[in-house]
């Protein structure tokens, strides 16, 4: 497989995308004309991705109809992809936008359950792809019947093949896959909490969490995504802080992390500075809310956005 990026989504979704006027216990909800998009963690990397011009590649799990109106979506964008074949019926997820308050009522299923043949087979056949692809982006959640290590065995096996393992998950997956070792590391501040068992209440703590993950070996790089209090990138050489681009959210936040992750990594597969590969990441998560439902970042918005970030180094070590 000839690709610069091959982005991973075991528990992958068709995201469906509607409004209402208001969200009520008891009442038939009138809803808008509902929106189809390809959805999971890595899926919408890959789109941005693709989007910004990198040869990339969506490998997801992909069963029933509603994974193969995923994939016929996928190819409606032009997005390269390798569907593995599951038993399972792929999830749906309902977002739901309130239109008397501008709320975004997000419903996330679990996804089907995955035989530990069709897992394993996921991984034999990523270790036998040749040529290995530079980037292994794995983001999103573990569907049943995946075991929490899963992604700790990607980390060993990309560490064997020379491969850049970027990892946006949570919770015992993500410790056990810090533990075996990666190259960049998306955790939102709850999910550093949960990592650490901290508090993390103040920015210097945030700072020092983050950066200590990368002292003990366990990543390169750790990109702490904030929300409205904007992003931090931490790593060896120091610390960078970025305040959150004041951009209303037009249309809902689903895949905004993954647009500031997509617009991150092609930044620095581009050779740039981690300072300016953190500025094209908050322009990527910013241009997100610009769109609605989950249509994602388009590249003449992240453009735009990205000189508007600013970009502050702490001078400090921890």
């Amino acid at each position: 497989m000839s690709t610069t990026f091959l982005t991973l989504t075991l528990n992958p979704a068709l995201d469906i995308a509607t409004r209402t006027g208001q969200v009520q216990p008891t009442h038939k909800l009138r809803c808008s004309a509902p929106q189809y998009y390809p959805g999971g963690g890595g899926i919408n990397v890959a789109r941005v991705l693709h989007r910004l011009g990198s040869p990339t590649t969506a490998w997801y799990l992909a069963g029933g109809c509603s994974g193969a109106q995923l994939q016929t979506l996928l190819q409606a964008e032009g997005v390269p992809a390798w569907p593995q074949p599951i038993a399972g019926q792929t999830r749906e997820n309902l977002s739901v936008l309130e239109e008397s308050t501008e709320q975004e009522f997000r419903f996330v299923l679990p996804g089907p359950t995955v035989l530990d043949t069709e897992w394993q087979a996921c991984l034999d056949q990523l270790a036998a792809l040749h040529p290995a692809p530079h980037w292994l982006v794995a983001s999103g959640s573990l569907p049943p019947g995946v075991p929490d290590n899963f992604y700790a065995r990607l980390a060993k096996q990309a560490q064997e093949r020379g491969q850049r393992l970027v990892l946006d998950t949570s919770g015992p997956a993500l410790a056990a896959a810090l533990r075996a070792g990666v190259y960049l590391v998306k955790p939102s501040l709850r999910e550093l909490r949960e990592l650490t068992g901290l508090a993390l209440e103040q920015p210097v703590q945030w700072q020092a969490a983050a950066q200590s993950l990368v002292h003990q070996g366990q990543t390169d790089m750790v990109a702490l995504s904030l929300g409205e209090q904007g992003a931090v990138l931490a790593s060896a050489s120091g610390i960078w802080q970025a305040p959150a681009l004041p951009v209303p959210a037009a249309g809902g936040t689903t895949g905004a992390g993954d647009c500031f992750l997509a617009a991150l990594v092609w930044a620095l597969a581009q050779g740039h500075h981690p300072a300016q590969a953190l500025a094209w990441a908050v322009a990527g998560g910013a241009a997100a809310l610009l769109s609605g439902g989950t249509k994602l970042a388009q590249v003449d918005d992240i453009a735009r956005l990205q000189p508007q970030v600013t970009i502050c180094y702490l001078d400090k070590m921890f």
